[in-house]
């Protein structure tokens, strides 16, 4: 079926010795040729943490996939196993897919924030856009070479993650934004090389964007859009007291602090269902969805 010569050949470790000699031996006398396959991949095992044994149906020490998606996504066990090199054995705990999480909604929320930045909804100091780009083709010559060097996954993580670091760094929300030239070029290629880098690799974060229902995504994307804007409006009115004194900016604050008591509130009750809004300032708000398959509610980056 796979002809005279293979040229990559997956298993795991425990394999190697006597199925994959066997396999070879047996194959290269049939096609009589001298090497039948050319790469062979061996995989570590995974471990529940704290025993020795792997995770196997027939010491039924193992999880269900069904039991598995209850809590976490699919792309937080991608990147949970990209989090390890392919070799290597690893453990698995709640605890361990917690900090996975984590790391992948940071990444979601580095993303939301940068194209925040790009349609100026994010008020921030003058971005280093030189450090930026520099640091992007730094990235991209890391990664290539950390695949090219026996799939070393956790280092072309540890790459992307390090990138958005810096990102983040130059992303700091201020109240008012100072005089300059604005800097969207670099964060566009920046989110474009990051969601190309997590396609790669099977994990796609717009499948974090939204909460899965009977209602369409589009739908409720465009709900929340609203209510988001709704609320940004009545905050601005709140908050609104500049042009009076001070006495009477006092006054004004204390009979609209219903309203912003109000706001808040209304962040809160979303929060429970995975909306998370970020007030940036007193007149822009952003907001971002939460993964839904857990009950810990982490709150953006």
């Amino acid at each position: 079926m796979f002809g005279g010569q293979l040229d990559l050949h997956s298993g795991g470790i425990d394999l190697a010795f006597p199925h994959h000699e066997n396999e070879i031996a047996q194959c290269e006398a049939f096609h009589r040729c001298k090497q039948w396959g050319n790469y062979f991949l061996h995989s570590g095992h995974l471990h529940i943490k704290g025993k020795e044994e792997k995770m196997s149906k027939s010491l039924k020490n193992y999880i269900t996939i069904k039991d598995f998606l209850k809590k976490f996504s699919p792309d937080v066990f991608r990147l949970f196993c990209m989090r390890s090199n392919y070799r290597s054995a690893i453990d698995y705990s709640d605890s361990s897919m917690q900090d996975t999480q984590r790391l992948l909604l940071g990444v979601t929320s580095f993303v939301e924030d940068a194209r925040a930045y790009m349609r100026g909804q994010l008020a921030c100091a003058s971005v280093r856009e030189d450090q930026l780009w520099e640091r992007l083709a730094d990235t991209k010559v890391a990664v290539k070479a950390a695949f090219a060097d026996d799939f070393d996954t956790p280092r072309a993580v540890d790459a992307i993650m390090s990138l958005i670091h810096h990102g983040n760094r130059q992303l700091k929300a201020v109240t008012k934004e100072t005089a300059g030239p604005r800097s969207p070029a670099v964060f566009g290629a920046t989110v474009s090389y990051i969601e190309q880098f997590l396609e790669t690799v099977g994990i796609s974060l717009a499948n974090q964007q939204f909460v899965s229902g009977e209602s369409s995504s589009a739908t409720l994307h465009g709900v929340v859009e609203e209510l988001v804007h709704f609320r940004q409006k009545v905050r601005q009115y709140a908050l609104a007291t500049k042009e009076a004194s001070r006495d009477i900016r006092h006054q004004q604050l204390l009979e609209r602090q219903p309203l912003l008591e109000a706001c808040d509130a209304l962040r809160r009750g979303l929060a429970i269902h995975g909306i998370n809004i970020k007030d940036r300032s007193s007149t822009t708000s952003t907001w971002e969805l939460l993964d839904q398959r857990t009950k810990e509610h982490i709150p953006g980056s």
